[in-house]
């Protein structure tokens, strides 16, 4: 991995994520429609798709020579050890119905493992960068999860994959998460709960089976902020998976999610 291509990146990435941000908090409360995706409640806005442009060719002018991946364009034909991943506009349900809920997200991925990641929250104006070993800043200010508060009973934010729907296992978890913790939150915007968890107002994050061009960029976040990922057998998460049934926390806290989740599914 050459350093001065990361560098690099991290600037055309930060510039494409405040660019796609001016774009959707301009067009946010005006949108007359928006069109239904698939059969599970999935939309795409006008945003969507002038975010999702901007971001993609400001990546191609600079990387041609990367592969992309992207939410509603999908798959360049490009074969990379480099792989772009974005989601030009998380939360469009949210923003789709007036709920200022919504974030850019760009990661970079170098041989299956991710090494940066930019989200930006167009509305509170918070733009959170993590290159892989130098840490996760919050507008220039270092984030870590050692902040977290100590807690009875904990909060936790709950992430699922549009297909799982009522799935009787999600369900059963789902519930039992509900009741054993202080607040189980979704927000319909990943990004936002993991830039909570590494900031350490979450306490942990439950993954059901929720693979998609959001996921690295959070989970980037939370590690380089000191967080622990791992799966529900307890063994640390690395690399990507097609689908991810995961654990995010403080390490001190991860025999407690652990259990919390096996018990949930048992």
């Amino acid at each position: 991995m050459e350093p001065l291509t990361l560098n690099i990146a991290r600037e055309v990435a930060i510039a494409a994520a405040y660019e796609a941000g001016r774009i959707v908090k301009e067009r946010f409360g005006t949108l007359d429609s928006y069109d239904e995706k698939d059969d599970h409640g999935d939309i795409v806005t006008e945003a969507d798709h002038l975010a999702e442009h901007l971001i993609l060719g400001k990546l191609r002018n600079v990387f041609p020579e990367h592969s992309i991946r992207s939410e509603e364009f999908g798959e360049n034909d490009v074969q990379s050890e480099w792989l772009w991943l974005v989601d030009p506009l998380d939360g469009t349900n949210n923003y789709a119905v007036g709920l200022p809920l919504f974030a850019i997200s760009i990661t970079l991925v170098y041989g299956e493992m991710p090494v940066l990641a930019v989200i930006y929250e167009p509305i509170t104006e918070r733009l959170y960068v993590s290159v892989k070993g130098e840490g996760t800043t919050c507008n220039g200010n270092p984030v870590s999860m050692n902040r977290a508060k100590p807690f009875n009973k904990a909060r936790v934010g709950w992430i699922q994959g549009h297909a799982v729907q009522n799935e009787a296992k999600a369900v059963k978890l789902r519930h039992y998460i509900d009741v054993h913790t202080k607040r189980m939150m979704r927000l319909w915007a990943p990004t936002l709960q993991w830039t909570m968890l590494a900031r350490g107002d979450l306490d942990a994050i439950i993954v059901y089976n929720s693979e998609g061009e959001d996921l690295y960029s959070g989970i980037l976040m939370v590690l380089e902020a000191g967080g622990t990922v791992i799966d529900y057998s307890g063994r640390p998460f690395t690399g990507v998976s097609d689908s991810p049934y995961l654990i995010a926390c403080q390490p001190k806290h991860q025999s407690y999610f652990l259990s919390l989740v096996q018990q949930g599914l048992a």
